[in-house]
């Protein structure tokens, strides 16, 4: 069975699929992917048995196409699985009859399977032994990073591929390929304004584009009379109403725009930081996630130089649960604009990892007599509380005393940087210091 196999009436394809390339020749590489990997292109041309590869990049970006490629150039048979409906017994039964097919025939099988990050553990080492024999050969298609979804003897006997999101040209080639396909000019469809605006709506994934623009068509053929073509861009809004961006709370994307928020939040840079806070918020990511990590931020990245950070972080987050979606947007903003805006210091997270590092490396010190407590008469005859010096009985607020444990006395862990408010507690301690000498 050749699930790669086409569909004999071109015109029940959608139009992604109908205009899915055959060759080599017009796979689009116009970052070149093959080029950077001349191992891929010569294992494509090669006689011998191909090795096993994985294809990450987002989606839309031809990892499937190149595979259907690869396998109608080297005429191996080929079986299209998705690792969301196959079970270990499924990878099982697909590698006894490649192992089969080989040793009755010769004959090379190629397995194409999509989405492989969703294998567990378990059915990776199923799958494992066939890759090693080169009873198959492998394609594995994912989204996801594969260092972190794959275990380590699978990844190790397979060359990844990196694969990019399609540039915004590249998109409009096949936009004006799949029009002409259809007997339809470009400005029957757009202006010259919305059919850019379209074209990033795409997000780089062709397969979205051809999905929307095949809508589009739809609508220009059988329903016209009820909108204004060519569209503008409300026009187009208002056919493919909203489109949601590609994003996974589990995924690459999830992680990789959660960091950009919070790196321009710590870079200082408040339209950075807003820009992904959309970002974020558009792709449904819940407001209150958001506003946590905004409160870590806080403390860790802007700490002391501006307490009341910590505070409007505090109060986003209330903001968020008692006003909810959309209105806390404008609240998560607001925060984030601050955080931005703020003086920076990591010097409170510095301290705290110094101590749970010592703590880890010293053990239970005994805490000084003087600071322990003596409610009882036994604590009271053992000393306890004994030399305790109580600060507000001084002019100043301050009596100089040792807090930490004998063998610690020495110790520094918080360095007051000369930013913001932490400038101020910085000349408090310098002036301690002289009080003490």
């Amino acid at each position: 069975m050749d699930l790669f196999d086409a569909v004999e009436n071109s015109n029940l394809k959608p139009l992604a699929e109908h205009l899915r390339p055959q060759t080599l020749e017009n796979f689009i590489d116009a970052k070149g992917l093959l080029k950077k990997n001349p191992a891929l292109t010569s294992a494509i041309k090669s006689k011998g048995s191909f090795p096993n590869f994985i294809f990450w990049g987002p989606p839309g970006t031809g990892k499937t196409t190149l595979a259907q490629i690869i396998a109608a150039e080297r005429g191996s048979k080929t079986i299209k699985v998705s690792a969301i409906d196959t079970g270990a017994k499924d990878i099982k039964a697909l590698g006894e009859e490649a192992s089969y097919y080989k040793k009755s025939q010769g004959g090379e099988t190629l397995l194409f399977l999509d989405e492989i990050h969703r294998l567990n553990k378990a059915q990776q080492d199923v799958l494992l032994p066939y890759c090693e024999r080169g009873d198959l050969s492998l394609i594995g298609a994912t989204t996801e990073n594969p260092s972190y979804e794959l275990n380590r003897a699978l990844l190790s006997r397979s060359r990844v591929i990196v694969f990019e999101s399609i540039e915004l040209e590249d998109l409009k080639q096949i936009a004006l390929r799949a029009l002409k396909d259809s007997k339809v000019e470009w400005d029957q469809i757009f202006t010259t304004e919305s059919l850019d605006s379209f074209l990033q709506m795409a997000q780089g994934d062709a397969r979205r584009l051809l999905n929307a623009l095949e809508t589009l068509l739809r609508l220009f053929e059988f329903e016209s009379h009820q909108y204004s073509f060519p569209l503008d861009f409300d026009g187009v809004q208002s056919a493919l109403g909203n489109q949601p961006l590609p994003f996974d709370k589990s995924g690459d994307l999830h992680y990789d725009t959660i960091s950009a928020f919070i790196k321009s939040l710590r870079g200082s840079d408040a339209d950075a930081s807003v820009y992904y806070l959309a970002r974020l918020l558009s792709a449904g990511e819940d407001p209150v996630f958001i506003a946590r990590r905004m409160v870590v931020l806080a403390s860790e990245d802007v700490g002391n130089a501006d307490p009341r950070a910590l505070q409007m972080a505090i109060a986003g987050l209330q903001a968020v649960e008692l006003v909810g979606m959309p209105e806390a947007r404008i609240n998560l903003a607001q925060v984030a604009i601050y955080l931005a805006s703020a003086p920076k210091s990591n010097r409170s997270y510095v301290a705290i990892n110094r101590a749970m590092d010592e703590v880890r490396r010293s053990g239970s010190l005994p805490i000084p007599k003087a600071l322990r407590s003596a409610q009882t008469r036994l604590a009271k005859n053992l000393g306890y509380g004994a030399g305790y010096a109580y600060a507000h009985e001084g002019p100043t607020g301050w009596k100089p005393m040792e807090f930490l444990p004998e063998s610690l006395k020495d110790l520094k862990l918080y360095e007051p940087s000369d930013l913001g408010f932490e400038k101020n507690i910085k000349e408090y301690q310098s002036w301690k210091k002289n009080q003490s000498t």
